[in-house]
């Protein structure tokens, strides 16, 4: 049984290129000689076991139980391709991180294969499920007896850096680990990424493990909330720049992004710098716009730790650190569905309940406006909708749509629990050419976003301290800007 996004035989960059046309490196017998020696003995000091060792231990007890007496496989991925010969920086598959403890350091081309028990090595250095024996491949760092070290400019480590030996990872990890060579080598008893049935519910049940959180990674998400509050109170600070620039949006986006690079391992998804009609569009990325004031700004952002978890949090502002009426009126309607689907979090409610709570708000709001139509009791339609398409709530984790492979009755339809995170997200969009809605609606979009921790009794709102009250939000940007 394997996880479908590996191929048979693991690379670590998706694309081989050929750069021997435009080759400038020596490759005579004495420059050779001359590169390949005079060297100090490299860093081999073994790291002590990092904490999240211990949990990635638990979470392969946890899947290896569901199959027991199959061998399960996890790819780490590889390296994908930007252009030509420029590749995107690596970040490993959310299910291979989770079960190795590995984060933004992880190795492109890494397996981690799940022998049943009895099957693998007998110096397996243990943390992996009594059904199954873990090991770890990954290509070994190049040492100076070869020339990959400074020929290779995918790998070697004169192009990119220093890489970890097997010995250090096991160390890091709690893991047995093996170079790549050997798991290439077993190809043939290995089914990987074919596609089949197998393949499927593995990926199901990888996804399905994360929709309850362990304690470490409910520390991680509060991290990476915490850093995600600091780049939204360096967006506010930038204002005055950003309300200068014609793309205006883009030092919004660029501000948040350096937080993100400072404190974690980059964004966990595109920034959405939205600044007046174009917070009507759900995800706008484009971020080329301008900030003015008087409109209002839509920033949904996350910071990504080296962990790999992040942060999903949208908070809607006033450039000039003043809502107008109409703008408060429709931002305190989405704080009020937000605030209704918080109240009603608690172990056992389905998660669907969450959005249906959020949108008997939304519905009644836009009825009291008159937006709507009028309708006749047999009639169903939820007209509401137009201005809210989306849905108020997604798990939150490793991914920013976590956990989304799970079956739908264990996630739209599922039960909640304590440890799952997730957003609250309700919105209200008026677009501009919307002739439904009064012109003075037009160009409006709000959307209020927080993620949430289940408890044995409730929740707990993990991005609270970062100001949602309209009164606060108004403070908050002048405090910020200086105003």
């Amino acid at each position: 049984m394997s996880d479908t996004s590996t191929p048979a035989r693991p690379a670590t960059h998706e694309a081989e290129i050929d750069n021997s046309n435009r080759s400038t490196t020596p490759r005579s017998d004495r420059f050779l000689s001359y590169i390949m020696s005079g060297w100090g003995d490299t860093d081999q000091r073994l790291p002590a076991e990092r904490p999240s060792a211990r949990y990635a231990a638990e979470r392969r007890a946890a899947i290896g139980a569901q199959f027991v007496g199959q061998r399960l496989v996890f790819a780490a991925g590889a390296m994908k391709q930007r252009s030509n010969d420029t590749f995107y920086q690596f970040r490993a598959h959310s299910a291979f991180a989770h079960l190795t403890g590995w984060g933004s350091d992880s190795e492109p081309g890494a397996v981690l294969v799940l022998d049943p028990a009895g099957e693998a090595a007998s110096d397996d250095r243990g943390g992996s499920a009594p059904t199954h024996e873990a090991t770890l491949y990954f290509r070994e760092r190049a040492g100076r007896d070869n020339d990959e070290f400074f020929a290779n400019p995918e790998i070697g480590e004169f192009w990119i850096g220093a890489r970890p030996s097997l010995a250090q990872v096991a160390a890091d990890l709690g893991i047995r680990t093996a170079p790549l060579e050997a798991f290439e080598a077993r190809a043939g008893d290995l089914t990987v990424g074919r596609g089949t049935d197998d393949d499927v519910a593995l990926s199901q049940a990888a996804s399905e493990l994360r929709l309850v959180k362990d304690e470490y990674e409910i520390e991680q998400m509060q991290a990476a909330v915490d850093a995600t509050a600091r780049g939204f109170d360096e967006v506010l600070a930038s204002l005055g720049r950003a309300t200068s620039e014609v793309r205006g949006e883009r030092v919004v986006e660029g501000v948040f992004n350096l937080r993100a690079r400072l404190d974690g391992n980059t964004v966990g998804y595109e920034t959405i710098a939205a600044s007046g009609p174009h917070a009507c569009t759900l995800h706008w990325i484009r971020n080329d716009g301008a900030v003015r004031d008087g409109d209002l700004l839509l920033l949904d952002a996350g910071v990504e730790l080296d962990s790999l978890y992040t942060a999903d949090i949208t908070r809607t502002v006033p450039v000039s650190g003043t809502f107008s009426e109409v703008q408060r009126r429709v931002y305190e309607a989405v704080l009020e569905a937000a605030d209704a689907a918080r109240a009603i979090v608690r172990p056992g409610i389905r998660f669907g309940d969450v959005h249906d709570e959020a949108m008997r708000v939304i519905e009644r709001k836009t009825r009291e406006w008159g937006l709507l139509p009028d309708q006749t009791d047999s009639d169903e339609t939820p007209y509401h909708r137009r201005y809210m398409v989306h849905g108020t709530s997604h798990h939150l984790g490793l991914d920013v749509h976590d956990c989304a492979q799970a079956k739908r009755e264990l996630y739209l339809d599922g039960r909640l629990e304590p440890g799952m995170v997730f957003t609250i997200e309700p919105g209200l969009y008026f677009q501009v050419d919307d002739l439904t809605v009064p012109e003075e609606y037009r160009g409006i979009g709000v959307r209020i976003e927080d993620d949430i921790v289940v408890t044995e009794d409730g929740c707990v709102n993990l991005s609270a301290n970062i100001p949602r009250r309209a009164d606060e939000v108004e403070a908050w940007v002048r405090e910020k800007r200086g105003l």
